[in-house]
């Protein structure tokens, strides 16, 4: 079984920056909507992430797409093996949670990222 979340977001060039450069993930595929991004899917280490825009869900499955701007619309947990890699990416990152240890033995850091969406990244400690 594999699990990839779809982030269904206003504009994905927003969140590219963050999800490339500062989180280290590839993008893999690209279908364009008009002149901009209407769907991606960024990979890393086996973890697969995709994104598509509001308008592009509209015109491929209507009853899919968010009447309003999409905000918090889905949140992610994601394990890592390396914390202090993860740390070093959101240096400078406004951080939404800030680092603790949880009573199930996980270290966590949550950000927001550009598109709305709840993040929080952790490691068994």
């Amino acid at each position: 079984m594999k699990l990839t979340p779809v982030l269904i977001v206003e504009e994905i060039e927003k969140s590219l920056p963050f999800w490339i450069d500062r989180m280290g993930f590839e993008k893999t595929v690209e279908v364009p909507e008009g002149n901009r991004a209407g769907f991606v899917i960024l990979v890393r280490e086996g973890a697969e992430l995709m994104m598509q825009t509001i308008e592009s869900v509209r015109k491929d499955i209507a009853a899919f797409a968010p009447d309003g701007p999409v905000t918090r619309g889905c949140g992610m947990f994601f394990e890592v093996d390396d914390f202090e890699d993860v740390r070093k990416r959101l240096d400078g990152y406004p951080i939404a949670l800030p680092e603790r240890v949880t009573f199930y033995g996980m270290r966590e850091i949550g950000v927001s990222e550009p598109g709305g969406h709840t993040v929080i990244f952790a490691a068994k400690t």
